[in-house]
């Protein structure tokens, strides 16, 4: 799939982090960054010695509704940033993907993926991706869903063309163009069950908004408004990256901007007790392992994990194009782990 086509696939939030992203790079001096909430302690060097570094993405539902709860990660995006080659590449993780859950429990807990914030906020969600994609994990961020309504009503609302009628936590979009203010985006960007393309007509609404407002901000009387809107978003964000940190990603990885690749994750639906997952072929999974490696200046590693194991064993689900049956029964319960990354 091309990058091209596959930015539309992008969610909302994991969308909302690339727009803060560029806003950082390009209005660091105004320090407005130094709302966000950074951490104390470094988990990882990488930035200090100006080495290729890995952070995964996280966009959970809090934030808006008046939400105050953990909630779950529905957006989920790692991404590589090489100062040497001057590349970024961001992959992002369909949230309903069959995973381990790395807890410290002996018998494994397998479920959707964006279960691992909820379970244990972003290091527990690291550690399971870190696994399931074969690869270390340098440092996380973590964005709700109240961004996307302050981005919105920050440019003045935005104006959306829809084929389907969207209707979401007491709001509807009828057919045709509108104009919306942030919390009206807010819920068409949200609504995914009665469309018929499910989640990716979600995503690809989500795209239409974000496209929307990344072109509002290069015009000059939202640009010099910028330090405002990032105090807004602080209280947002939250990351494991210290504040010297994003100083450093500022001043020595800002050339990764120019060159940037987004990939999805693509798997196949499957109803696993009785809920719907979606499930990643051992190639696929295999694939994006190695080009994220690659971009952190690593060699290729054969994926052995808890997902391939399971793999092997439904050869026949993989095999019948409709079926939609996967078996997790039959794997041993010892609480496997490969940490040689």
């Amino acid at each position: 799939m091309k990058a091209k086509k596959v930015i539309g696939y992008v969610a909302t939030t994991v969308l909302v982090l690339s727009v803060i992203g560029v806003l950082v790079f390009k209005f660091y001096e105004y320090k407005a960054f130094k709302t966000i909430k950074t951490s104390t302690s470094s988990v990882s060097n990488k930035i200090n010695q100006q080495k290729p570094f890995s952070v995964l993405l996280l966009g959970v539902d809090t934030g808006s509704d008046g939400r105050i709860d953990r909630g779950l990660s529905d957006s989920m995006m790692v991404a590589t940033l090489n100062p040497r080659t001057k590349q970024t590449l961001l992959y992002s993780v369909p949230r309903d993907s069959l995973a381990e859950i790395k807890t410290n429990h002996a018998k494994k807990d397998v479920q959707k993926i964006n279960a691992a914030y909820e379970i244990g906020k972003a290091p527990v969600a690291k550690k399971t991706v870190s696994a399931f994609l074969g690869m270390p994990l340098d440092y996380s961020v973590t964005i709700d869903m109240g961004a996307l309504k302050e981005l919105v009503d920050f440019v003045g609302g935005v104006t959306v063309k829809t084929d389907i009628v969207v209707s979401f936590d007491g709001q509807t979009i009828p057919k045709g163009t509108h104009h919306l203010n942030g919390e009206k985006a807010l819920a068409y960007t949200r609504m995914r069950y009665q469309d018929p393309r499910g989640d990716y007509g979600r995503q690809l609404r989500q795209q239409e908004v974000l496209m929307q407002i990344v072109h509002k901000l290069q015009s000059p009387q939202y640009m010099f408004r910028i330090p405002t809107l990032m105090n807004k978003l602080g209280s947002h964000i939250s990351t494991d990256l210290t504040t010297q940190q994003i100083e450093k990603l500022i001043s020595h990885y800002h050339q990764c901007t120019k060159h940037v690749v987004t990939k999805q994750l693509v798997g196949r639906e499957a109803w696993i007790n009785g809920s719907s997952y979606q499930v990643i072929d051992t190639a696929n999974l295999q694939s994006a392992s190695d080009q994220l490696r690659k971009n952190l200046g690593l060699t290729s590693k054969k994926l052995h994990n808890t997902e391939t194991k399971l793999n092997e064993l439904n050869t026949d689900f993989f095999r019948n194009l409709n079926s939609t049956t996967y078996n997790t029964a039959g794997l041993d319960t010892t609480y496997y782990t490969d940490n040689t990354y």
